[in-house]
């Protein structure tokens, strides 16, 4: 009763907990047992017993007898179906001959829970145990399966390396296995198997194949210790001949029978070929091999291939190139080859390759094995190689030593076989280790081996002697044919005056200094040596690319460089000159680079000791706004048996500082320096000085600090770019770093300039304007002053403005007009405004003063002002109002000058108008005045939808001048007579776009009906005059008048002849009387004349004139006087008698002696005094 209180307790708690419970009721069939486990603590396995079930037992596992039924529960705080271990077991006993059960069905038992069914077979030995699948067949597969059930055979229970899975849905329909085997199968809960078996038992009868082999051929199979027992016979007769680890075959025809069911588990096969080769020629001539041959089992093939002395052996591989790999390496397809060949000294080479490279043909000397392994049924060519023979040539090569070179070849491998000769036969000298060329004629030099760069090295050396002031040559850049597939090492060994040094400059950018012992990545090596009494020391190894710019050496010293075989020789060109006298050992001069960089050197012979009692001297030089430290990494100090070893630091005219090798060294300092390492004498039984040190570099320079505030400037806002290329230029906002930053409007921002040239960043600022009912109306657009701390010139400044979709922007000129920037009619103010709609879209750049009276746009706009210095020039730049909507993208209103042709284009030109948009040009012409059309520069669309015009009309009329669409050809020139619309319209355009360059040009417009009239006109009064000349000619002519008559001359002052302006007296000087006056001799000469305004005398103001009395007239004066009743227009009835009609003058006069006038019309006075007059009577033939 306790027991069950306490399972009481624990249901109701479980139930509390909202534990999982499962409560069923299982009989396992026959002949399976099962297994059931918990995988976790709290959830064990409880069988349900006793009257009414109240007697729980509980335990970790639990093993259920077959065919007895049990009630079991399952109370698990976790999910059920994964919380348990269900093993559901069988096994299948077979006789030679039968099974039992011959049928195997999975039961349906504890589906609630993940389960593994497993069969175990048990059969005599050398019986084989066949399970037929019933439905569906498997498939052999090393992925999980798709619908979660997997099986998995194993030849025996111990043995999981032998473990074969299947999925459903295949064509295997049978299993064969041996003793031991087992077949399992994992399924999930909740899913149902339905899986039976046929189990057959049989005698075993292992694999049988019959093949031929080869008679040069040799076939070894061998079993793999590891693997399970299984003989391999070979039936001979009646007696077979059985071997359970190694059988060789040799017969031509070989019948094989395995005791196993998968011999090729089993065994591996080896194949061994022979070929033999003579001098020149090899039997056979391929390394074949039938692919077929034990194409299932693992392969190995062997070719031995035996050539005589002095012989080449050349294996080509016709399947692809080869890649080398070490012996340790593994190919990963499963295909190894490996070359070894036998030297005479008995020395074996070998060399592994995979497939997949660039190896594809081999030269060997001596007796070669050559290794094919091949995978488990891995394909293979029936050629596997191919094998030549020749006689060992000589690799032939001639050379011509440049003057003063000299060529030394030198045997770096162990090669018998190998010599290096010179000269031809029979003069023909060989040396196997060592050949010295120094003669600059063309030299035979010959190899006895096919690839002596395996052999030899070469160094090609130039000696340069330097004289006080130069030296007889230069480093040039070696020459490059000279044995390019040899490691070569190109020697300079330089020699000057004993108290001089001698300079190398190297070009940009340096050299790098890198460890002795180590290569540069491009394979260029460069070493620097010079010889000391005491013995050489190495100054340095260099590498391209780096802070070094010019090392000098005291006396005598060698340049090497290293480049290996087959490396392309790409050398720095350095220069050679005579340096300084100096004490210094080396003096090495280094350009620090901008920057954070760090960057190490060394002291002669390191890690070895640097020479006694000498110096050597770095030369720094730092960038400007730069910082260095100096650190000693690593260092060695000698035992010194005189003086001491110490560090002097010295700048350019300052006193030069001492340090140990232990005292704190430069820290954060600025400027050029100059360091030098001072050796004393040292006790050479001990470790001697060696120094390694690093420089390092960082930026001091002092950030420029702005804060920006657009909080009081509404709308703006400012952009900060860098648009140069240093890399150390640093801007940042609020201490964030970026290539361009932008503070939005109406925010602060904390902006940082770091090392910035002004060039290299750019400043720009722009506002938004919002034009909403009016609120532009008469705006003027001008430049907010920014902050004064920001370090920049303000590049620019745009203005985006924003309308209403059924409003216009109208530009106005401060000035009054604008003028396009376009060919021939360049902008070049100090202003510039580039004008563009709201989506970029480009209208032109425009400046003062010009033709454009106004432009009225019909969409968002953005104006960029650009001048020398916004500070002189703040604006304003635009006039902005908003009005009415147009049925127009743009309008131009127009007033073109006469002095100079006015050009127009259509937006975006040289591009082309944007699709579906429309431009008009209202053009005002001057008064009196018409204009030459031309289109110069017209680009037309192929349009998709809908057509491009172009359209000329005057403005008092509704009738087009001119209306072309794209498809027509449109008129080059057109005379219009008076004020026009000049209107663009764009299609939607499939190709090219819609353009037009526009030139108007000015001309006074010419009244023709007035100059007829006028030739007329004057024809008819000559003839008048004529004929009244005649007459009176003939009337008159013995007739003398004492009479006066006035004159007025054009540049003088008015008189009379009364007034004694003549030498001679009235009685004695009769020219002031006139018999008669021809009047085509006194104006007749002036009618062609053109009209001009009066301007009065030339000579000064006008005189005042006393007249007299008036004198009696003379007869025939009236004709003077009166006008003509011809077509000649009247003369005025002008009173020239009186001084004050000096106040009026005809605006119908003209600049002639007469004032004769050359229109009609009643007088029109121009007053020239400030004096008001009195109206004059009339005047009338007898006043005067």
């Amino acid at each position: 009763m306790r027991l069950c209180a306490t399972c009481a307790l624990l249901l109701l708690l479980a139930a509390l907990d909202n534990s999982e419970i499962l409560q069923t009721t299982v009989q396992p069939d026959k002949g399976w047992t099962v297994m059931l486990s918990t995988k976790l603590d709290q959830c064990p396995v409880c069988t349900v017993s006793g009257v009414n079930d109240t007697q729980t037992t509980c335990k970790a596992s639990l093993s259920l007898v077959p065919e007895e039924e049990v009630k079991l529960l399952f109370n698990c705080s976790q999910p059920i179906g994964q919380s348990y271990t269900v093993t559901i077991n069988s096994s299948i006993e077979c006789t030679n001959d039968s099974c039992n059960p011959s049928r195997v069905a999975l039961p349906s038992i504890l589906t609630e829970l993940s389960r593994t069914f497993t069969v175990e077979v048990k059969a005599p030995e050398k019986t084989v145990v066949s399970l037929d699948v019933l439905g569906e067949g498997l498939m052999e597969s090393s992925q999980p399966c798709t619908d979660g059930i997997q099986y998995s055979v194993v030849t025996s229970k111990t043995d999981s390396k032998s473990q074969t899975q299947y999925c459903g849905g295949g064509s295997v329909t049978r299993l064969d296995l041996l003793n031991e085997a087992a077949v399992s199968l994992p399924v999930l809960s909740n899913v149902q198997v339905t899986t039976l078996f046929q189990a057959s038992a049989a005698p075993l009868k292992g694999r049988t194949m019959v093949v031929t082999v080869d008679p040069s051929t040799t076939v070894v199979l061998s079993r793999d210790v590891e693997e399970p027992e299984c003989e391999v016979c070979t039936v001979e007769g009646s007696t077979p001949s059985c071997s359970a680890k190694e059988k060789q075959l040799t017969n031509a025809e070989n019948s094989l029978e395995f005791s196993c069911l998968k011999p090729e588990d089993v065994f591996s096969v080896k194949m061994k070929k022979k070929i033999v080769c003579t001098e020149s020629s090899c039997s056979p001539a391929a390394a074949e091999v039938d692919p077929e041959l034990f194409k299932d089992f693992k392969r190995s093939l062997t070719w031995d291939i035996s050539v005589p002395e002095k012989t080449v052996l050349t294996l080509d591989f016709p399947a692809g190139g080869l890649k080398h790999i070490s012996a340790a390496e593994n190919c990963q397809d499963g295909y190894r080859y490996s070359v070894s060949t036998t030297k005479n000294d008995g020395k074996i080479k070998a060399n592994s390759y995979c497939r997949g490279g660039a190896v594809s043909h081999l030269d060997l000397l001596g007796t070669t094995m050559v290794t094919a392994e091949v995978p488990k049924g891995g394909e293979l060519n029936r050629t596997v190689l191919n094998v030549k023979a020749a006689p060992r040539g000589a690799r032939m090569m001639s050379v011509t030593p440049d003057p003063d070179t000299i060529i030394i070849i030198r045997r770096v491998g162990e090669d018998p076989d190998c010599s290096v000769c010179v000269d031809d036969p029979p003069n023909q000298k060989c040396n196997p280790r060592y050949l010295r060329l120094t003669d600059p004629r063309n030299t035979s030099v010959e190899f006895t081996c096919p690839q002596p760069q395996d052999v030899f090295n070469v160094e090609i050396n130039r000696e340069i002697d330097c004289t006080e002031t130069s030296c007889s040559g230069n480093i040039v850049q070696p020459e490059s044919l000279l044995f390019p597939d040899f490691n070569r090492t190109f020697t300079w060994d330089l020699k000057v005056v004993s108290t001089r040094a001698f300079q190398l400059d190297f070009p940009e950018p340096g050299m790098r200094q890198i460890p002795n012992e180590e290569t540069c990545p491009d394979a260029h090596t460069y070493s620097l040596v010079i010889y000391l009494r005491t013995g050489p020391a190495e100054i340095g190894t260099f590498c391209k690319g780096g802070t070094v710019t010019t090392i000098m050496a005291r006396y005598k010293g060698r340049v090497l460089l290293q480049v290996p075989g087959e490396a392309k020789l790409d050398p720095v060109d350095f220069k050679l000159h005579v340096g300084p006298e100096t004490n210094k050992l080396a003096i090495v001069k280094v350009n620090l680079p901008r920057g954070v960089s760090d960057t190490d050197f060394i002291t002669a012979n390191y890690p070895r000791d640097f020479p006694d009692t000498q110096q050597m001297q770095w030369d720094f030089t730092v960038p400007g706004m730069h910082n260095y430290s100096v650190n000693f990494l690593n260092h060695a100090a000698p035992e010194c048996l005189n003086s001491e070893v110490a560090v002097e630091y010295q700048k350019k005219d300052k006193k030069a500082t001492k340090a140990t090798l232990t005292d704190p060294q430069p820290k954060h300092q600025q400027g050029n320096f100059n360091m030098v390492l001072k050796n004393c004498e040292t006790n050479r039984t001990l470790e001697g000085l060696n120094l390694k040190y690093r420089v390092s570099v960082m930026r001091s320079g002092h950030p420029v600090l702005c804060t920006v505030d657009l909080t009081k400037h509404r709308g703006v806002s400012v952009q900060i770019e860098k648009v140069g290329s240093d890399p150390y230029c640093e801007i940042s906002t609020n201490s964030k770093v970026s290539e361009k930053i932008n503070v939005a409007a109406g925010t602060t921002a904390d902006l940082s300039f770091l090392d910035c040239p002004k060039e290299d960043v750019r400043l720009t600022a722009s506002k938004l304007i919002w034009c909403q009912d009016w609120a532009c109306s008469a705006s003027k657009l001008t430049v907010p002053k920014l902050d004064s701390c920001l370090p920049l010139l303000l590049h620019s400044f745009t203005w985006h403005l924003y309308i209403p979709q059924d409003r216009t922007l109208d530009l106005v000129s401060p000035t009054g007009s604008f003028k396009r920037s376009l060919p021939g009619q360049e902008c070049n103010h100090s202003v510039l405004l580039h004008v563009a709609e709201g989506d970029g879209s480009s209208l032109g750049d425009f400046c003062f003063n010009g033709d454009i009276q106004k432009v009225q746009v019909h969409a968002n706009v953005s104006v960029t002002a650009t001048v020398k210095d916004f500070n002189i020039t703040r604006g304003p730049f635009l006039s902005v109002n908003v009005s009415q909507e147009i049925p127009e993208t743009i309008i131009y209103r127009v007033s073109p000058k006469v002095t100079s042709p006015t050009l127009l284009a259509t937006p975006g030109w040289p591009g082309g108008m944007k699709p579906s948009t429309t431009v008009s040009w209202i053009v005002t012409l001057p008064s009196q005045y018409q204009a030459h059309l031309q289109f110069v520069n017209i680009t037309r669309p192929k349009c998709k939808d809908r057509h491009a015009y172009m359209k000329v009309r005057t403005l008092d009329s509704v009738e087009e001048m001119m209306s072309r669409r794209e498809d027509e050809e449109a008129e080059d020139k057109l005379l219009v007579l008076q004020s026009f619309y000049l209107n663009m319209s764009n299609c939607i355009p499939e190709e090219r776009q819609f353009s037009v360059l526009t030139k108007i040009t000015l001309e006074k417009k010419t009244n023709l009906l007035a100059i007829v009239l006028g030739i007329a006109g004057a024809v008819v009064l000559a003839l008048a005059v004529l004929g009244v000349v005649c007459c009176v000619t003939k009337k008159k002519k013995k007739q003398k008048m004492n009479k006066e008559s006035s004159i007025y001359i054009g540049k003088g002052n008015i008189f009379r002849p009364g007034d004694r302006h003549f030498s001679k007296t009235r009685s004695d000087n009769e020219s002031h009387v006139y018999d008669s006056i021809d009047e085509t001799m006194v104006y007749g000469h002036l009618l062609g004349d053109s009209y001009q305004t009066f301007t009065g005398p030339v000579d000064g103001l006008l005189p005042t004139v006393k007249e007299p009395d008036p004198e009696p007239e003379m007869d025939q004066y009236n004709t003077f006087l009166k006008p003509s009743e011809t077509f000649i227009p009247s003369r005025p009835r002008t009173p020239i008698d009186r001084q004050d009609s000096l106040g009026f003058q005809d605006s119908r006069m003209v600049d002639n002696e007469l004032y004769t006038f050359k229109s009609t019309g009643e007088i029109n006075t121009i007053r020239l005094s400030g004096v008001d007059l009195e109206p004059q009577p009339p005047i009338t033939e007898e006043s005067l």
